[in-house]
């Protein structure tokens, strides 16, 4: 590639970080030309075509041939029950539950609403609202539903420590 290239391709690329065409316009870059190949071939192309496949394998040679890796199969993950039978759960487990249920409630914001789980025995949930992620009416109408859902968790759900 020629220096002329180099140069013209360098100045265009500083004047569209700038912000400016002036420079790039008024030089104009020569036509490309063809192009040898960057790195030359090895050869690689001929010895890849010269590999024979690999023979297949009948019935009876089947018993020689080692297993296939066999990965093991995973455990379900058993979940932590409290004698009562209410599921045991982190604090971020219960928030995305408490979050879950608030957006199934008409108009609630898709995004910038955080529910916050805290206490132990009884836990308890709050939730904030980001800056214009909704209407006052609409917060007031979700805190209100609030103690409600939490109430309903908390016969199936337990705060785990």
């Amino acid at each position: 590639m020629s220096d002329d290239v180099k140069d013209a391709g360098l100045v265009a690329m500083i004047s569209s970080i700038l912000g400016g065409n002036k420079r790039a316009d008024s030089i104009a870059s020569p036509p490309p030309a063809e192009v040898p190949p960057i790195a030359p071939t090895n050869g690689f192309e001929a010895v890849e075509a010269s590999i024979p496949e690999a023979p297949s394998i009948k019935h009876e040679d089947a018993s020689n041939v080692a297993p296939a890796a066999v990965t093991p199969v995973e455990q379900p993950v058993k979940i932590a029950t409290t004698p009562d039978g209410k599921r045991l759960l982190p604090a971020e487990a219960i928030a995305e539950l408490v979050l879950g249920e608030l957006r199934k409630i008409e108009d609630f914001p898709a995004t910038g609403a955080s529910v916050t789980v805290y206490g132990y025995r009884h836990w308890n949930a709050m939730i904030t609202f980001a800056p214009f992620s909704t209407t006052f009416q609409n917060a007031t109408r979700f805190r209100q539903a609030m103690p409600d859902l939490v109430f309903k968790l908390r016969r199936f759900v337990e705060l785990e420590i």
